[in-house]
C-alpha cells in the first residue's frame, strides 16, 4: 500500500476508534452515572464522577463555550485536510487521536444542553488532586504529547521533496 494512503488510513482509524470509545463511555455515563455518587476505580486516587464542562481543561474559561466550538472546527478542518498528505505512521496516530478527541468534545457542545454550540461537555474520570476529563480530553493530551516527540525528533508529516534546480 502507497504510504500516503496507509497514513491516511490510520488517522481515520485511529479518529474513528477514539471516537468511538469517547461517545459511548459519555453515553453511558449520561444514562447510569449522572446523579450518582462517585464510584472508586482505584482507591481513592482515581474515580468514575459525572460531572459536565462547558468550558475547555480544568473548567478553564465556562463561559467562552462557543470560543471552544469554533476552535475544535477549526482543529477538525486543519487535521482532515493535512491527513491528504500524511506519509508517516506516527504522525497519523497523533493527528487521529487528536481529532478523535476534537471532533469527541465538538460533538458534545454541538448537541448537548444548553444547545447547539453551547452545549457542556461530559467529564468523568476524576484523578483526585488533579482533574475531572473524558476519553476525548486523553485522546487530545495523547496525541499532542506523540506530535511534540515526533517534532524534537525531526520525524516530518509528509515526505520531503527533493530541491529543484533554480533555472540559470
Amino acid at each position: 500500500m502507497h504510504p500516503i494512503a496507509a497514513a491516511r488510513r490510520l488517522v481515520w482509524l485511529m479518529a474513528l476508534a477514539g471516537f468511538a470509545a469517547d461517545q459511548i463511555t459519555k453515553a453511558l455515563v449520561a444514562a447510569h452515572l449522572e446523579g450518582q455518587p462517585p464510584i472508586q476505580v482505584v482507591g481513592d486516587l482515581v474515580s468514575l464522577n459525572a460531572s459536565r464542562n462547558s468550558g475547555a481543561a480544568f473548567s478553564f474559561a465556562p463561559a467562552a463555550t462557543a470560543v471552544f466550538t469554533l476552535v475544535a472546527i477549526g482543529v477538525v478542518v486543519v487535521i482532515v485536510r493535512a491527513a491528504s498528505a500524511l506519509r508517516s505512521t506516527g504522525w497519523a496516530m497523533a493527528l487521529g487521536l487528536v481529532l478523535a478527541g476534537a471532533a469527541g468534545n465538538l460533538t458534545d457542545r454541538l448537541l448537548r444542553a444548553p444547545g447547539l454550540g453551547r452545549g457542556a461537555v461530559v467529564d468523568f474520570i476524576d484523578v483526585r488532586h488533579f482533574a475531572t476529563f473524558n476519553l476525548a480530553d486523553a485522546c487530545i493530551t495523547c496525541g499532542a504529547v506523540l506530535a511534540v516527540l515526533l517534532s524534537m525528533r525531526g520525524i516530518p508529516m509528509t515526505q520531503k521533496t527533493a530541491p529543484t534546480a533554480e533555472p540559470a
